[in-house]
């Protein structure tokens, strides 16, 4: 049972009590990410989260890692494209530790000079190193084809460029501005006393002001043919990501999107796992996943292919991704889809942290809490041509985006021509 509290100034507080469990987990989300940042800034939300932990008013950067780490527990954060969270797990017996942690963290960071300086160096070495991970670095690409010149197309850690430019007033401007009360969820899942949490909380949260809600620049998906990206390195493999615009957060076929996505590639019992790897040996690495935003999402089949068959995995690729729009599922494939949507469901809700990250995310960007029953009974609605209709509705052959990293000069033009279904 999800209990939902809503303090005066906006501030939401999501709970699930888990009275068997010996673990708290507790987060702190801000509704805000790397999409509703500028081309000037880009890249200050994720400045700011690795600021966080370098000291507050009340602990400094070692006394907030002893105080959690000290006691047996774990603390973590990070940044999305539409939010921003602050979390730990640790034993349930220290929940006022947890929040006063995080809240601290979150209301009263110090943001020295000094600190400012040394993280920006930091940053700057971590979008070195990404760029020196094609399995990491090819996504980054795929996405200024998806959505090019616009926030949601830019890496959330931003460039060498944005990151030098950001100093501590433009870091407390922005907290300033997204960091109020109407823009944070508090969730909690584990073994805790609920009335002494919102105690609690309210006496932590309540002076913090509400504001408004926060916005960001709606996506423009304008594409009338296929795209590539080529980024020419002396890989043993080519890491290909090859995207199509998807399906937003509550779009009525979103259950529909996640069947056709395990049916495809999220599982060793995928069509594309089975066809390009087990029966022909063409990668090592071959999956799908789904991104989904506030107004947009993407599906994307990412994988590391043998350089000399590029061309043959790819027409496989687009072979099995036209057969989900031609034909329907078979039965048994869509109960084994389902089965393994909702059992490792299941399983992750099963551990705090999980069942926190779940409560959370939803409540922060659609200010919406899905019980596991529900999902349960939406996902087996879902129908086999409810699992067509998403794929007919994604997979236009004019709206592919194909990303490569590898060895792949002279061979433009073959790639070009193979990125057609058939």
């Amino acid at each position: 049972m999800y209990k939902k509290t809503v303090l005066d100034n906006g501030l939401r507080i999501i709970s699930h009590q888990m009275p068997r469990r010996q673990s708290l987990a507790l987060g702190i989300w801000i509704n805000v990410g790397g999409r509703y940042e500028s081309f000037q800034n880009k890249g200050i939300s994720h400045f700011l989260e690795h600021l966080l932990f370098k000291g507050t008013k009340k602990y400094s950067c070692r006394m907030i890692k002893e105080s959690i780490e000290g006691v047996g527990g774990s603390l973590n954060g990070f940044t999305a494209e539409e939010l921003t969270c602050y979390l730990v797990k640790m034993p349930s017996r220290y929940l006022n530790l947890a929040l006063d942690v995080l809240s601290s963290m979150v209301l009263n960071p110090t943001l020295s000079e000094k600190e400012i300086d040394k993280e920006r160096t930091v940053i700057l070495e971590e979008i070195k190193m990404y760029k020196d991970q094609p399995q990491s670095y090819i996504y980054d690409l795929l996405d200024e084809l998806l959505w090019p010149a616009q926030p949601l197309g830019l890496p959330i850690i931003g460039s060498e460029e944005s990151v030098a430019k950001i100093n501590r007033g433009s870091l407390s401007l922005f907290k300033e501005e997204y960091y109020t009360a109407s823009n944070i969820v508090v969730s909690i899942t584990g073994s805790f006393d609920h009335d002494k949490l919102i105690d609690s909380a309210e006496n932590i949260f309540s002076s913090r002001k509400r504001s408004g809600k926060n916005d960001f620049i709606k996506v423009n998906e304008e594409q009338f043919s296929a795209q590539i990206k080529l980024l020419e390195k002396p890989t043993e493999q080519m890491h290909m990501a090859l995207g199509f615009h998807g399906f937003k957060r509550d779009h009525p076929l979103k259950y529909a999107l996640s069947l056709l996505n395990i049916i495809l590639g999220a599982n060793m019992s995928s069509r594309l796992f089975n066809e390009v790897r087990e029966k022909r040996g063409l990668a090592y690495e071959i999956g799908t996943q789904i991104k989904r935003f506030q107004d947009t999402g993407a599906f994307i089949v990412h994988a590391g292919i043998d350089n000399q068959k590029l061309p043959a995995a790819i027409e496989l690729i687009l072979k099995e991704l036209a057969k989900a729009k031609d034909k329907l599922v078979s039965e048994g494939e869509l109960l084994r889809a389902k089965e393994f949507q909702l059992g490792q469901l299941m399983l992750g809700l099963e551990d705090t942290l999980d069942h926190m990250l779940w409560i959370g995310e939803s409540t922060t960007t659609l200010d919406k809490t899905y019980s596991l029953d529900e999902v349960i009974k939406e996902v087996k609605k879902v129908s086999k041509d409810d699992v067509r209709q998403a794929a007919r509705a994604i997979f236009n052959e004019n709206k592919i985006n194909l990303a490569l990293i590898g060895p792949v000069r002279d061979c433009e033009e073959k790639i070009k021509n193979s990125l057609h279904f058939k």
